[in-house]
């Protein structure tokens, strides 16, 4: 919700509350025309009530009006607090969103690093990368279509939900707004829960998908691991390589010598190829590296925008469900909510009506009833004279009849037309309540609609704004859930309190309820009687209807009968008379009867009338009650609103806590997030490398430094944020005071004017006035010229001027006693604002200086026109005497003389008069001047004491209290004296003011009208004055304030002077740091430009030795040209000398000398070009590293460049926000004018504080009171204990007593213990005969018996004394402490008292020296008073002959005056009506001002919100860029590094690729081995093939003999299936005679010279000569022999081919019987199919029998590889030899 949308409802609830009030008035007008129309004899009592009904039920709407006010109020502080929330969480989750982005772009930046740490890898990953990237690229598209989709099928929710909220949204009325906001409220609170978790959620999702990405790191990280390993392994390849060419040089180096010339050309294009194609893979590498490189950026880049639009869309996905959810709960809700409000207001109308009808039916119940009453007396009138009428005669009944007929008849049409208007009135009452009804359905409606529509509009537009929004806030409501959970316990105490409230309301509207039901069930009563009484009334008429309808049928039925003889008549006229009395008899009755109802039904009016009274009284003790309810209710109101401004503070200060709050929290994620950096640093500086470089200390310092200011800049705005705080808070309150000074200054001004037009009219009338008077006085001159007769009124003008002078000068006195007046008011604020009032009061000296000048000037100035006027008289009295010198005048000059004398006389009363009042008025300016240096001395001591003051309150507090008890003393002495001397002066002009009251009033016949005319005007010229004076005042306030207002201004513009000094130190500070950076990355340039230029000095030198080398090798080129034909020459001597003759030894070894010196010379050679090719492979590298470095460096000042570019923009960014700041600081230095006067008003508040401070220390004494009384408590229970110590004392006293008793029983057993042992002795005397002696004994014993008991009681009454004095010595020294005690709490007491006794006699004192001035002043007034009394009375007879005179000029201004009264009362009742709609504005605009300091607030706060989000972005890209650049340098490190280690693995690589180049020469000369040696077995596997080998057949030979005849045709088939002769040839041989088949055999073996050659078959040793055993036997056993595991066959070595060559080439012509076994062997051969399935190579080295010798037969030699043999079978020892041979011949 926005502050516009607040003010939007705002608005809008106004207007539907003034659309509610114009209904209910429409509604109230509607009901009083139906009261009106239904009511017209209704009583005034019944209106009354009516009346009271009505005014309880508008009373009650306006409670309800103001508790929705009061609720819509809290609800827009609710709205706002939740705004600012709403706005809070969303920069929290702003900071949070960038502080991520900031962690992801380290990340990536460490990431590109490690890749570029990373070696090359195989063109198999880079095309494995390269698919894994289209197919992410292919899933990108498909996931950014999938996302438009689900755009697309977001806008169609937001389109339906748009179309359900309007449909869903209707119009609450004004009571149910607050539930309903309430209830949102909670259903927000739910959804930011929800979101909270989904959030948490997320935040987990990260948290997985970074760890993730570490473990890529990881793995990254792991990669040079790998390329570690690699490298070990290639060094392990190279030492093996090593080892194979240690081992194969030796072989090798004799054929080396004739491939290597061969070769050399061929090896050099195949360098020259193998080098391009090497600078072309490296090339390929490196393009590919960076597509890698590229596309593994891309896939990161890619995977983060996916998981973004995941959590996009799943966080839009989450909103529209809360949204639906949301909607439909709320949809929900204002549905059953609606029900219940139109089902209450529904019941509630039923019930108005209801009871609205039986109030109209009771009141025409006693409608009906007061007209049957009035009908009931008129019949009882008729009955009475009728009943006269027929005592006197019955013949007037006839016409009484017919006369009771007619009016029977009128009343029956009475009757009727009454039912009739009956009837219409209820049928109009019925249309008009349906009109009624119909009108407020159909303004319902109206409303309805309209309000539905226009909401509807405004949700469409509400909902656009928050489908925009709500993506922001859905950011935000992560922060607000913790804050907002403190606001849910604080809104659900709110709410509380509102059900409380709520149900007081309740429980008040049912007492109401009550109360109304009982009046309503009392008047039903009432109803219920009146209806019975009815009931009985229409009775007795119903009964007398039928009686009257008898007579008139009886009388019809008569005239009918007319027509018959008079006879019948007569006799009817008889029969008539009987009935007639009758009925008389019958009517006596009926008369009796009705006398019986009359006395009922008076009786029953009279307990009607008692009921009504009751009825009276019960409504007067309602009335009562309600007027005391009224005044509860005031008082509740008043109480409220008292409420509601306490918590209007308290929520300002909530606001205050939660700004502070929110700054706290803001500054603890500051501080988190400065750890969480030092953390990561301190990470970083473990991690790195633990020799660090002076640089990254230089770094790690200045970061810290720059932390450390940081620091200080966060305390800094700290203080800021709390001085802001305060002075915002100060401001409200100026902002409070400055309206209430407004208020009383439009008062004063109101004042002012209507005094200055007072003051005009008094002005013009003075002016005239004068005129008049000056008309006079030329005419009395003319007059005194022309006559003498009229010297007397001369003479009494002369003294009436006279004692209008002495008026002006006591009037002028008056003025210095108001003056005095103004002394004291301006004292009374010296006590409240001492520094305020001290510019004022020098300005008031001046002027009162001045005024006493003019005063003085004035009364010089008439005192020389009264001596003028006086001595033109003197003048012209001369004049006369000389005229009037006649002797005829003499007696008229002789009476004249005498009353001139008498005038002289008077004359010099006045004059002495005169100089009384001049020295009283030059005492009273003494006085006044006396005071007025008095009342600025103190007003200097208490400036001084209040400086002390607050320099006391600043040390200490107990200090503070014992200044602030001297000095308010002080001030209540100093306000004491000023209260005695204005006293005194008030008294003065009190007896002077009855003084001349009593002079004006008592003289004679009504005479004092000039003196009261001459009053009036001095009084005028007072005010007038008295009003300049309070001009002057105001002007010189104004003058004050706008003189402290520039003083506020210049400190506030100091103090922004001194900030954006600090500012522009802190960046010139960042603009010093950038050039040290510049000129760092400059220093850094240089060194690489020095760089370049060793590099291009080295590369200089590596040219010149490249020419070098190449001159050597021409030489070395030519040398071997020389050396090459001398080789040649002497082969072909050699060969010529090997050929002629037979030492071929000698040359064979020279020419491998030869050979040896010409291998070192190419070795050589290959090594000082492989030298060129490394250094022109060095230089291309350099020259490449030189350019990458240029280009680096290039692209590093570029990028310095840029950032430099970057920096100046954001430097003029600064600039134009500090001017917009600027504009702000002038903007809030206005409000720091009105926080200043906040401290003036504080000042005032700590007066009152220490006035407080003076009742707390009173309170302190009654505490001292108190304790003092405690202490006398504490002194009884003392006296208590010591009590029981002395019960205590008497009862170890008594224990002691006791102790003694047992000593004395235990001493008393011991004597008798000592009597027994004596009588024993005695005895044994006695036995020896001596008992004189022991007699003697006895008495002694008994005498010092006795004797000891004495010793021993004497002994215990000691102790028992000792014991005594020893406890009273003990109880008197505690009561000696105690009273020491006692004497130092007296004396402290009394060094108190004289204290007091001291102060109280000190200020006795000063009181009585005060009385005594008083009294000797007040003795001086009388006396003084007393002689103008005495000089009073004379000029008061004098001017009482003059006061006839004006009499009647003074009624006719009274009449005037009269008339000006008259219009000056309308003009202030019509003052007055404009004073109230001049409150009614200010009240309205003290609202519209309220609300712009709350939008200003709001703006300011926002404002400075935007500022400090600002600064802090700023901050944070300056600690960014500061970290860029640190990152640069660690990444120029890394790359010199790389560039270090690229070096060395371009050396490595140059080494392996000169070893690799020496394995491919190798392992050509390999090959060619190879391929001769497979050319040689090729030709031994040709000439080989179709041969058989010898001993196998030699064996099958042997084995045909030695077999039985019955089974030699299976070996003849054996040797022919091998042979390759078909079945049906060795069949048809085999069926033929034995005899051909030894033909043959003998034939082929054939005797001769070639038997002889045959050797004998050697077996071997293990084999028998078992002859008895067959053929297919022993075959199997060879088969055995032939199957069990040989030797593994050697490696095939140069060594093991050279001999074969020689063998294959030196005996072939030395056996010409193998040549032929070869050519039969072959024409056999050709037969049978070369490869055989059941036969294997057999390898040549494993020869079938070993051969005696190496040279010897061929068929001796072992079978080579061509040869066929058998494959080894696994033969099981039970089967036959048979069955073997036979699986043999089936395969």
């Amino acid at each position: 919700m926005d502050f516009g949308d607040t003010i939007w409802l705002q608005q809008e609830i106004n207007r539907l509350s003034n659309e509610v009030s114009t209904l209910e008035s429409e509604v109230d007008h509607w009901k009083q025309i139906a009261l009106s129309s239904k009511v017209k004899g209704t009583n005034e009592a019944e209106q009354s009530e009516m009346c009271k009904l009505q005014n309880i039920v508008k009373e009650l709407k306006r409670n309800l009006s103001q508790e929705i006010d009061q609720h819509q109020h809290e609800l827009s502080v609710l709205q706002d607090a939740h705004r600012q929330k709403l706005v809070e969480i969303s920069r929290r989750h702003r900071e949070e969103l960038s502080e991520y982005e900031e962690r992801i772009e380290e990340l990536e930046n460490q990431l590109q690093k490690d890749d570029v740490s990373v070696g090359a890898m195989d063109d198999s990953k880079i095309s494995q990368q390269k698919k894994n990237a289209q197919s992410l690229e292919g899933e990108k598209v498909e996931e950014l279509l999938a996302v438009k989709h689900l755009e697309d099928e977001i806008r169609k929710l937001n389109h339906k939900l748009s179309s359900v909220e309007e449909e869903n949204k209707i119009l609450l009325e004004q009571q149910e707004l607050a539930k309903v906001e309430k209830i949102q409220i909670t259903q927000e609170y739910e959804n930011l829960k929800s979101d909270f978790s989904m959030l948490q959620s997320s935040v987990a999702e990260q948290d997985a998908l970074l760890k993730e990405q570490e473990k890529k790191l990881q793995s990254k990280a792991s990669l040079p691991e790998d390329v570690i390993r690699l490298q070990e392994a290639l060094l392990e390849a190279e030492n093996e390589i090593a080892r194979l060419s240690s081992l194969n040089q030796e072989g090798l180096e004799n054929e080396l010598t004739s491939a290597q010339h061969k070769k050399e050309k061929i090896l050099s294009a195949y360098a020259e190829d193998q080098n391009s194609e090497l600078s072309q893979l490296r090339k390929d590498l490196e393009r590919k590296e960076h597509e890698l490189n590229e596309s593994i950026t891309e896939r990161e880049t890619l995977i983060a925008e996916l998981e973004e639009l995941d959590k996009q869309n799943q966080e839009a996905t989450q909103h529209m469900i809360t949204l639906k959810e949301q909607l439909s709960k709320h949809h929900t809700e204002t549905d059953s909510i609606i029900k219940q409000l139109k089902f209450d207001i529904d019941f509630e109308r039923k019930k108005v009506s209801a009871l609205e009808m039986e109030k109209m039916e009771t009141i025409k119940e006693l409608d009906s009833q007061k007209e049957k009453l009035s009908q009931c007396s008129y019949a009882l009138n008729d009955l009475h004279i009728s009943k006269q009428q027929l005592q006197d005669k019955i013949k007037d009944l006839q016409e009484q009849l017919r006369k009771a007929q007619d009016r029977n008849l009128q009343n029956k049409k009475e009757i009727g037309e009454l039912q009739q208007r009956l009837q219409e009135r209820e049928e109009e009452l019925s249309r008009s309540l349906s009109k009624l009804t119909e009108r407020s359905s159909q303004e319902s409606e109206y409303t309805c609609q309209d309000l539905i529509l226009k909401e509807r509009e405004v949700e469409i537009a509400k909902l656009q704004n928050d489908i925009s929004e709500k993506k922001r806030l859905n950011e935000d409501l992560e922060k607000s859930l913790s804050s907002l959970r403190t606001e849910n316990g604080k809104l659900i105490a709110a709410i509380e309190e509102l059900k409380q409230e709520l149900s007081d309301a309740i429980s008040e509207k049912k007492k109401v309820y009550l109360e109304k039901d009982t009046v309503v069930e009392a008047l039903k009563m009432d109803k219920r009687q009146l209806e019975s009484e009815l009931n009985q009334t229409e009775k007795r008429l119903l009964e007398q209807a039928q009686k009257y309808k008898q007579t008139i049928e009886e009388l019809s039925n008569a005239r009918s009968m007319d027509t018959t003889a008079l006879q019948l008549e007569h006799e009817r006229l008889v029969k008539l008379n009987q009935e007639k009395d009758f009925e008389v008899a019958e009517l006596r009755r009926s008369i009796e009867q009705m006398e019986i109802d009359h006395q009922e039904t008076k009786e029953m009016l009279t307990t009607s009338l008692g009921g009504q009274k009751q009825l009276t009284e019960l409504i007067k003790e309602k009335e009562v009650f309600i007027e005391k309810f009224k005044n509860q209710a005031l008082q509740v109101k008043q109480e409220l609103e008292e409420y509601m401004k306490v918590s209007n503070k308290q929520d300002v200060l909530k606001q205050n806590l939660e700004e502070k709050d929110r700054s706290l929290a803001v500054m603890k994620e500051e501080n988190n997030h400065l750890k969480e950096e030092i953390e990561r640093l301190k990470d970083q500086q473990s991690r790195s490398t633990p020799v660090v470089e002076p640089k990254t200390l230089d770094i790690i310092i200045e970061l810290e430094s720059e932390v450390t200011q940081l620091k200080m800049i966060k305390n800094n705005l700290e203080e800021e944020i709390e001085v802001h705080k305060k002075t915002i808070e100060d401001q409200n309150q100026t902002t409070v005071q400055l309206q209430q000074s407004l208020q009383e200054q439009r008062k004063e001004i109101d004042e002012s004017k209507f005094q200055c037009e007072q003051m005009n009219v008094t002005h013009e009338r003075l002016s005239l006035e004068k005129d008049e008077e000056i008309k006079n006085l030329q005419k009395t001159i003319e007059q005194i010229k022309t006559q003498l007769h009229k010297e007397r009124q001369i003479i009494q003008t002369d003294s009436s001027d006279l004692f209008q002078e002495t008026k002006v000068q006591t009037l002028n006195g008056e003025n210095g006693n108001e003056k005095h007046d103004l002394s004291k008011a301006e004292i009374e604020r010296l006590v409240k604002g001492i520094k305020e009032r001290e510019m004022e009061i020098k300005l008031l000296n001046e002027k009162n200086v001045s005024l006493s000048q003019q005063i003085d000037q004035l009364s010089k100035d008439e005192v020389g026109k009264l001596t003028r006027i006086i001595q033109e008289k003197d003048l012209e009295i001369q004049a006369l005497n000389a005229r009037v010198s006649s002797a005829s005048c003499r007696q008229d000059v002789l009476c004249l003389q005498q009353q001139l004398q008498a005038y002289v006389m008077e004359r010099e009363q006045v004059l002495a008069v005169l100089s009384e009042k001049t020295r009283e008025n030059s005492q009273l300016k003494t006085e006044y001047h006396n005071i007025m240096d008095i009342v600025a001395a103190k007003e200097a001591a208490l400036v001084r004491l209040q400086e002390e003051n607050q320099k006391l309150s600043t040390r200490s507090e107990n200090s503070s209290q014992d200044m602030s008890r001297e000095t308010i003393q002080n001030l209540s002495r100093i306000i004491r004296e000023k209260d005695i001397e204005i006293d005194a002066l008030s008294q003065k002009c009190q007896t002077l003011l009855t003084v001349l009251q009593t002079s004006s009033t008592g003289t004679d016949n009504g005479s004092g009208g000039v003196n009261s005319n001459q009053f009036e005007e001095l009084l005028q010229e007072r005010d007038k004055l008295k009003q300049q004076v309070k001009k002057m005042e105001e002007w010189k306030q104004q003058v004050i304030t706008t003189v402290q207002n520039m003083q506020h201004e210049s400190a506030h513009l100091q103090e922004e002077l001194h900030k954006l000094q600090a500012q522009f130190s802190v960046e010139s500070d960042s603009n010093s740091k950038l050039q040290v950076d510049y000129n760092g990355l400059i220093q850094c340039y240089e060194q690489n430009e020095k760089k370049l230029k060793s590099f291009s000095e080295e590369l200089a030198q590596v040219q010149h030795s490249i020419g070098q080398l190449h001159n050597t090798k021409d030489l070395l080129l030519s040398k071997l040209d020389l050396v090459t034909p001398s080789v040649a020459t002497a082969s072909t001597v050699s060969q010529l000398s090997g050929i002629q003759y037979s030492a071929p030894a000698v040359l064979s070894e020279e020419s491998k000398l030869l050979q040896r010196e010409l291998q070192q010379l190419k070795e050589k050679l290959q090594a000082k070009e492989s030298t060129i090719r490394t250094l022109q492979e060095n230089n291309q590298r350099l020259s490449d590293s030189v350019a990458t470095a240029s280009e680096i460096e290039r692209k590093s000042q570029e990028e310095t460049m840029s950032e430099m570019r970057q920096i100046k923009e954001k430097h003029d960014v600064l600039q134009k926000s500090l001017r917009e700041k600027d504009i702000l600081i002038k903007s809030k230095s206005d409000q720091l004018l009105s926080v200043s006067e906040n401290l003036s008003n504080k000042e005032n508040e700590n007066e009152l504080l220490k006035q407080a401070v003076t009742n707390l220390k009173e309170r302190n004494l009654i505490l001292e009171m108190d304790i003092k009384k405690l202490k006398e408590e504490n002194e009884k229970i003392v006296a208590k204990s010591r009590e029981k110590e002395t019960e205590f004392r008497a009862l170890q006293e008594t224990n002691m007593q006791f102790s003694m008793m047992l000593k004395e029983r235990e001493f008393e057993s011991h004597s008798m213990k000592e009597k027994a042992l004596a009588f024993e002795k005695l005895l044994k005397e006695k036995e020896q005969g001596k008992t004189g002696e022991l007699n003697q004994l006895l008495n002694e014993v008994k005498s010092m018996q006795e004797k000891a008991v004495t010793f021993q009681q004497e002994r215990d009454q000691v102790m028992v004394a000792l014991k005594q004095k020893q406890m009273e010595s003990s109880a008197l020294q505690s009561e000696i402490q105690h009273l020491c005690e006692k004497e130092q709490r007296l004396n402290q007491e009394l060094e108190r008292l004289r204290n007091h006794l001291l102060e109280m006699e000190d200020s006795y004192t000063r009181e009585a020296v005060a009385a005594e001035d008083r009294e000797v002043k007040l003795r001086k007034k009388v006396l003084i008073l007393e002689e103008k009394l005495a000089s009073s009375s004379t000029a008061v007879e004098n001017a009482s002959h003059q006061a006839s005179l004006q009499v009647e000029s003074l009624q006719e201004q009274l009449n005037l005056v009269s008339k000006q009264r008259d219009e000056t009362v309308l003009q202030l009742t019509i003052s007055q009506d404009q004073v109230k709609q001049y409150a009614l504005s200010l009240a309205n605009l003290q609202m519209v001002l309220e609300q712009f300091q709350q939008e200003e607030k709001a703006m300011y706060s926002t404002e400075l919100e935007k500022h400090q989000k600002q600064t802090a972005e700023w901050r944070k890209k300056a600690e960014h860029l500061e970290e860029k650049v640190v990152s640069l340098q660690e990444s120029l490190e890394e790359a010199n590094a790389a560039l270090d280690a690229a070096s060395r693995l371009t050396e490595q690589l140059d080494i392996k690729e000169e070893q690799i180049e020496e394995l491919k020469k190798e392992g050509e000369i390999r090959r060619e081995m190879l391929e001769d040696v497979q050319n040689k077995l090729m030709n031994l596997m040709n000439s080989t093939e179709g041969k058989v080998d010898k001993l196998l057949m030699k064996n099958l030979f042997v084995g045909h003999f030695h077999t039985p005849k019955n089974k030699r045709p299976e070996v003849l088939r054996l040797m022919g299936s091998i042979l390759g002769i078909k079945k049906e040839e060795l069949d048809q041989l085999l069926s033929e005679d034995q005899r051909g088949v030894t033909r043959w055999v003998t034939g082929w073996l054939g005797g001769g010279a070639g038997s002889k050659s045959v050797p004998s078959t050697p077996l071997r040793p293990t084999h028998q000569n078992i002859f008895n055993s067959s053929f297919s036997e022993l075959f199997v056993k060879f088969l055995e022999t032939e199957s069990c595991p040989s030797l593994p066959p050697p490696k095939l070595s140069v060594h093991d081919m050279k001999p074969l060559e020689g063998v294959g080439t030196g005996k072939t012509s030395s056996t010409p019987s193998s040549s032929q076994m070869q050519d039969s062997a072959v024409s056999r051969a050709s037969r049978r199919p070369d490869t055989n399935p059941f036969l294997a190579p057999r390898s040549a080295a494993v020869p079938l029998i070993t051969p005696a010798s190496s040279s010897g037969h061929l068929l001796m030699k072992p079978i080579s590889d061509a040869l066929p043999t058998f494959t080894p079978l696994p033969v099981s020892p039970d089967a036959s030899a048979g069955a073997v041979l036979k699986d043999l011949l089936k395969q």
